[in-house]
């Protein structure tokens, strides 16, 4: 097969799988991986090898970046202790306990053991975010879950680095560990805040779109690859860029600027999600080939203990943390999850891509020519977590949520309303000014004070008959009987467009008029 057609019958697969799983309200990551690996051992499909070049500087920073441009700051920082609990604690805390259990069950080297640790460790940032937010779980467990994915490839991958620096030298030096990792964090995130920054002076200068988009899509590869030469951490680079971003926003770009980013942001992200699961499962016939000869039973032993270390290590470390911090320092409680919650955040520890791409940018040898121990294994064991993780864990996610009775709290909804009742008053305060100043005439006043009056009923009605506030301004009969009045709208242009009276660019003027206000009716 020619490339292009592998690439075009990939696509086609990612677009039938997001379909199905759609359909049957599974995790599309889930479809995708198993989809993979069903195809991986399929006929006629040549070998595909995940390039760690292609995932990390490609894949990686248009992948994170969104991701951080749509989180809260506010609930960050809120959340800084617990998340940095994770993102650094639990990662060292796995890294150790998966190297134990690779050295005296695997019997792979101390150094390679620490380099599969390091690997496995960090939750993935694609699968979180994706498999998390299509469940109703409280506004903040899905906070802490995607900010400690955002932080924790960083302590994974640069403590990867130090292993594999041990394997390749034999040396390794604590202190001198301990101060890199410092400075490749807060190097990181100086970096991202000094593109955002640039990036934040270029775009409130702008008012083209389609420039302003291009600048979005560069800004993470400026922000990752510019600190990746510094030899600090892209991964946080891309997420400060992207949290600085994401903040200003609202005031550097024009609305529709805006819209059309967020599209353009939710199609990259798909595409490229897509393409990163589909790959991760046809890779496993490649890992399989070079371990022929090792016995089956052997490989699905090792496999085994490291999935139930990582998992086991999980849940121990977030619920002793939890418990040990409520009672023996009570300063922290406003920090520490109640427990079902935080059972829950143990659970959604799925690996992705970034551990896969890890494993294969191990080096094929040492120095001295001899192979880099143990390399086939590592890259077996490291598929098996991320296989099993998305798949267990991805799959239960929903059975735990009914088990532990978790549901939304309906926090962001409730502050959603109260954000449109009081931007909606103040905007009658404004219309109130502008009758006293006489600065436009009243007649055009009145007009906007129905309209704004209008949705403060609305809010109302939702807000007394315990609708929920977000997605929309309208109650239900309402939003009904406008959405057909649309599409009365909507039908009468297309038959006056087939009649031939009026023109297609005029259909599209009115067209776009027509979706915009939809969306506003609907929220989307």
């Amino acid at each position: 097969m020619h490339q292009a057609e592998i690439v075009f019958a990939l696509l086609c697969a990612v677009a039938a799988l997001a379909i199905a799983a759609k359909k049957f309200a599974l995790p599309y990551p889930v479809v995708l991986v198993v989809a993979g690996l069903a195809l991986g051992f399929g006929p006629g499909l040549p070998p595909i090898r995940l390039s760690p070049e292609l995932v990390f500087f490609f894949f990686l920073p248009p992948l994170i970046y969104p991701a951080a441009l749509s989180t809260s700051w506010r609930d960050f920082r809120s959340n800084l202790p617990l998340i940095l609990l994770l993102a650094t604690g639990l990662v060292l805390a796995t890294m150790f306990g998966v190297a134990w259990i690779a050295h005296h069950f695997v019997s792979l080297p101390w150094a390679a053991a620490f380099a599969l640790g390091a690997i496995v460790s960090p939750t993935d940032t694609i699968a979180a975010t994706t498999v998390i937010r299509r469940l109703s779980v409280p506004h903040r467990i899905e906070a802490v879950v995607e900010g400690e994915s955002l932080v924790n490839d960083a302590t994974g991958l640069v403590a990867l680095q130090f292993a594999v620096a041990a394997v390749m030298t034999g040396t390794f030096s604590l202190p001198t560990a301990t101060l890199q990792f410092a400075l490749a964090g807060f190097g990181g995130v100086a970096v991202g805040l000094i593109v955002g920054a640039i990036n934040r002076m270029i775009q409130r200068r702008l008012d083209d779109p389609p420039v302003q988009i291009m600048i979005s899509l560069l800004t993470p590869f400026a922000a990752y690859l510019s600190a990746e030469r510094l030899h600090i951490s892209g991964v946080l680079a891309a997420v400060a860029a992207g949290m600085f971003v994401g903040w200003h926003s609202p005031v550097t770009l024009s609305a529709r600027t805006r819209l059309q980013a967020a599209a353009f942001w939710d199609m990259m992200v798909f595409l490229l999600n897509g393409v990163v699961f589909i790959l991760i499962g046809l890779q496993l016939p490649q890992i399989l080939s070079a371990l022929r000869g090792v016995p089956f039973l052997r490989l699905g032993t090792y496999a085994l203990a490291v999935c139930a270390a990582v998992i086991g290590i999980r849940l121990l470390w977030v619920l002793a943390a939890t418990w040990l911090a409520r009672v023996f320092v009570p300063q922290l409680c406003r920090f520490v999850p109640p427990a079902r919650h935080a059972l829950l955040i143990a659970w959604a520890g799925m690996r992705g891509v970034i551990s896969l791409a890890a494993a294969f940018a191990l080096p094929f040898a040492l120095p001295n020519g001899q192979p880099f121990p143990g390399r086939e294994y590592i890259l077996f064991l490291t598929f098996s977590v991320i296989f099993v993780t998305l798949v267990l864990q991805g799959l239960t996610l929903p059975l735990v949520i009914r088990w532990l009775g978790i549901s939304d709290d309906g926090v962001t909804a409730e502050e959603e309303r109260r954000a449109r009742l009081e931007a909606n008053t103040a905007a009658l305060h404004f219309l109130d000014q502008a009758v006293a100043q006489e600065s436009a005439p009243k007649s055009l006043i009145e007009r906007l004070r129905v309209e704004y009056d209008d949705r403060l009923d609305q809010l109302r009605a939702r807000c007394d008959n315990n609708e929920e506030a977000g997605g929309g301004v309208a109650t239900g009969d309402y939003q009904r009987l406008l959405y057909e009045a649309l599409a009365v709208e909507r039908g009468t242009i297309i038959r006056l467009r087939n009649e031939h009276v009026i023109n297609d660019e005029a259909l599209r003027r009115i067209q776009r008029d027509l979706d915009l206000a939809e969306a506003r009716l609907t929220g989307g």
